[in-house]
């Protein structure tokens, strides 16, 4: 069975949704839309779809998608997906799903009802790397999770932040939380995945680092459950661009690279004194070494894909609605998020330091 796809919103990260899909077996793209008609034919003459339109009923109507794929802006996230939703389709919605939990627990709870399926497009959730990570933390490798530290590196030069720097009226500076709203997911559920208390402790801090900027682009957050606690970490100012994971276990410590795509583990040294301090080092080395060679394997065979995870997100959630099994994400864990947001620009809103 091959799924029909329709997409909502044709900016840039349409693309990235467009390439992926088309590299899959069990869906094609059939149309795609855009309030801006000529961003929708660009789209389609690009990536040789048949239909485009700018009226989504229209869409919906005409082409009759099994999924619809809402990448838009996030102001208008919930009110397309919800007619996608009511429409009989099922929903990929990129993130955040929404502007706050409120309306992240209306909409889920509305997908219950409908019978429905839904899933948030965290990019990097099943990386190659992050798949490796649970499999090794579901082995008992790492042992029970300690601590966990979320780094996420931002490039306001680049072609999705510069568009915001010279844009006063820019989408992005119209969220609540402004940039950071529309990238701290990508931080906040590296976390949430092993911090799963109902009402964590959190503590968060934002600021410009330049005082010429009228919007925060730093951010420090400390998340504190019962027995595991979490740091995050995002900038668009140290270099070079980090985007790494740490996850700290009772025998374990897990390093995620998710630029690189390479994971090592730290653990006791094995052997005493002096010796056991050096063979760390070449452990280390040697780990790195067979992390390279995979790659090039996975290179070889056309794997080593920067967007590796969010096709297997696609695909896994389309075998989710093929064969009626459980969504790849659970929606317990997109609520974790989206009480995590709401609580970190809460706290940054009453800051007297930053206005958001």
């Amino acid at each position: 069975m091959k799924l029909r796809i329709a997409l909502v919103g044709c900016g840039k990260v349409a693309d990235q949704h467009v390439g992926e899909i088309q590299k899959l077996n069990n869906a094609c793209v059939v149309a795609v839309c855009d309030r801006e008609l000529l961003m929708a034919e660009q789209l389609a003459v690009r990536c040789g779809i048949a239909k485009h339109y700018s009226d989504f009923d229209r869409m919906l109507e005409e082409t009759r998608p099994d999924v619809v794929h809402v990448t838009t802006p996030p102001q208008s996230h919930i009110l397309l997906a919800t007619k996608a939703l009511d429409f009989g389709c099922h929903v990929l919605v990129e993130k955040p799903l929404a502007l706050d939990r409120a309306d992240a627990e209306h909409f889920i709870d509305h997908v219950l009802r409908s019978g429905r399926k839904m899933t948030v497009g965290y990019t990097y959730y099943f990386d190659p790397i992050c798949r490796l990570m649970r499999q090794m933390i579901t082995s008992g490798k790492v042992g029970e999770i300690v601590h966990v530290e979320s780094i996420l590196g931002y490039d306001l030069s680049g072609p999705f932040g510069e568009p915001i720097l010279v844009d006063p009226d820019h989408w992005v500076r119209q969220l609540p939380g402004q940039l950071l709203h529309n990238v701290i997911d990508h931080l906040v559920n590296k976390i949430t995945e092993f911090v799963t208390d109902d009402a964590p402790t959190i503590y968060a801090h934002a600021f410009p680092r330049i005082d010429v900027r009228d919007f925060p682009d730093e951010l420090r957050i400390m998340i504190l459950g019962e027995n595991t606690s979490g740091y995050a970490t995002f900038s668009s100012h140290a270099r070079p661009l980090a985007h790494t994971l740490t996850v700290c276990g009772t025998r374990n410590t897990l390093h995620l690279d998710l630029i690189s795509g390479c994971l090592t583990s730290s653990s006791t040294p094995s052997l005493p004194g002096a010796i056991g301090r050096l063979s760390c080092t070449f452990g280390q080395a040697g780990q790195y070494f067979l992390q390279g060679a995979r790659n090039v394997a996975r290179f070889a065979r056309s794997e080593y894909q920067y967007f590796a995870g969010l096709n297997f997100l696609f695909s896994a959630f389309y075998d989710s609605i093929i064969h009626d099994t459980p969504v790849p994400i659970p929606y317990t864990e997109i609520l974790r998020v989206s009480a995590c947001m709401d609580e970190i620009f809460g706290q940054l809103r009453r800051s007297p330091l930053l206005v958001l």
